[in-house]
């Protein structure tokens, strides 16, 4: 397991994202329509704010205050503060509030991606970009084959390599952009 993960400016929020793995998921159910830096600096907001992130407690708490107080943790505050109150839910029912369960317990890929699957929030994008960062960052052997071809936050090990990825990131979104307006 690393001591951190280089995805937001926040050290303190790096090594939290890096060390418990709800505040993992948490960050990449976050992670839509708004930056890395600002989804998965969320989690940490979260546990500041709750004071916890055991799956329990977010499964307990009306967390749209939480998530409105500012400075907002989302940029969709209401839908974000639903889907990760859904998420403690389905850790809490689901794995006993063990969110490392979610891969711990896959014995191959087909498995960890039905698991993934089955969270709220989390597409094919999503169980690509967690499996690349499993099995990179953290060597989870039954994430080895979600990992896709091209660069995702799985290879993000500092935070040039941040700024790099999300350079090329832009990059290809602005070539598919091109390429969808002549066609």
């Amino acid at each position: 397991m690393p001591d951190r993960l280089y995805f937001t400016d926040s050290d303190e929020a790096n090594a939290l994202i890096g060390s418990d793995p709800m505040a993992l998921l948490i960050g990449f159910a976050l992670d839509q329509q708004v930056s890395v830096q600002k989804a998965f600096s969320g989690p940490l907001a979260v546990q500041e704010r709750v004071g916890s992130l055991d799956a329990a407690t977010l499964a307990s708490v009306d967390l749209e205050p939480v998530f409105r107080a500012k400075p907002a943790i989302h940029r969709f505050p209401g839908a974000m503060a639903q889907r990760v109150h859904e998420l403690a839910e389905y850790v809490r029912d689901r794995y006993d509030g063990d969110a490392a369960s979610v891969w711990n317990d896959a014995a191959d890929a087909d498995e960890l991606r039905v698991n993934l699957a089955a969270l709220p929030g989390f597409g094919e994008m999503k169980i690509k970009a967690l499996g690349a960062v499993l099995a990179k960052r953290f060597g989870v052997a039954a994430a080895q084959d979600l990992v896709p071809w091209h660069p995702t936050l799985g290879d993000v090990d500092s935070p040039q390599a941040l700024a790099d990825y999300q350079a090329a990131k832009r990059a290809h979104k602005a070539e598919w952009s091109k390429a969808k307006a002549r066609s």
